[in-house]
């Protein structure tokens, strides 16, 4: 988690959770955006709230749900830490619904 405050150039604020729960804000590299099951999640952040937003993104998950994502993008990011890959089965709920596969 991270502190409030500037983000660096090439990174990304998220708030996940419900709003009454600290430490919901995260700071992600940009890159995770064009991961699959990002893109998912951005799908359900649209859906729930619209493209409106005051403040950073907010995604619709809990805290717990989106650093089991955040991990699995991490791995499926950088393949030489693991050879595991990243299967629809793995996804968190708020994003399972998505899956089409």
């Amino acid at each position: 988690m991270q502190g409030e405050g500037k983000v660096k150039k090439g990174w990304l604020a998220v708030r996940v959770g419900d709003e009454d729960q600290p430490g919901g804000r995260f700071v992600i590299p940009i890159a995770y955006l064009y991961h699959p099951l990002f893109r998912r999640l951005l799908e359900a952040a649209r859906d729930a709230y619209g493209y409106h937003s005051s403040g950073p993104l907010r995604l619709p998950c809990s805290v717990d749900e989106f650093l089991r994502l955040r991990a699995l993008v991490e791995r499926d990011t950088h393949p030489s830490s693991s050879s595991h890959r990243v299967h629809a089965g793995h996804l968190a709920p708020c994003t399972r619904a998505k899956v089409t596969s």
